[in-house]
């Protein structure tokens, strides 16, 4: 189970029932600067249980993250395991994975997971579980195997000032909206001022993705 950190964000969070996945979906007034603003702060998750230090599960620990870095160099999204040999002790097996917008380059990926996983240390020493989100890019690991599953446990929503009788505006939103829906991996869709992005965990599955889509555009 992982521990809302409320210190680091102000806007709500809201639990919704267990189902395994990750998933962005950004609705806003266009603005090209919020693409290259990778590194902005979205919210973190922290295991309230923790490992010793120099514990199997810190030995894996360690290399999963450092590899997750590495990766992200070269691909926008990757999953791993380790510590999951036959003659491994399962109590020091760590999941873990990463994932970048799709319209970053990969080098804006590799500063931003980079970050990300300076954060996640920081935010979460010692936990058996964690996940970190910044505007760009996503960092989860866990000691439970939670890859290709799909998981709506969280809906995570920031809003900005409420817009009132501006029927523009609503319809604009709703043709993004009803666009977005659709989306399969990584798409962005606009409609004058309105822009917006979706996009599902590498892993998912396109009926898993389109589930997670449809339950998201109608949380918003």
């Amino acid at each position: 189970m992982l521990r809302r950190l409320h210190s680091y964000s102000t806007h709500k969070t809201i639990p919704a029932p267990r189902l395994t996945l990750l998933f962005f979906l950004f609705l806003s007034l266009s603005n090209h600067d919020s693409f290259v603003k990778a590194r902005i702060f979205i919210y973190a998750d922290c295991s309230q249980e923790t490992y010793a230090p120099n514990s199997p599960f810190e030995e894996n620990h360690n290399p999963l993250l450092a590899s997750i870095v590495s990766s992200s160099s070269q691909a926008y999204y990757n999953s791993f395991a380790f510590g999951n040999g036959s003659s491994a002790p399962t109590e020091g097996i760590c999941y873990g994975l990463y994932q970048c917008r799709g319209d970053l380059r990969i080098t804006d990926c590799s500063r931003c997971i980079e970050s990300a996983v300076t954060q996640i240390s920081l935010a979460c020493p010692y936990s058996y579980g964690a996940a970190l989100q910044l505007e760009s890019c996503y960092v989860k690991y866990e000691n439970i195997d939670f890859l290709g599953r799909l998981d709506k446990k969280l809906k995570y929503i920031k809003c900005s000032e409420s817009v009132n009788n501006d029927v523009e505006f609503f319809k604009r939103r709703d043709d993004v909206l009803a666009d977005l829906s659709t989306a399969m991996g990584f798409k962005v869709s606009s409609s004058g001022s309105v822009e917006g992005y979706a996009q599902c965990f590498g892993d998912l599955s396109s009926g898993d993705c389109s589930s997670c889509l449809a339950d998201a555009v109608g949380s918003v």
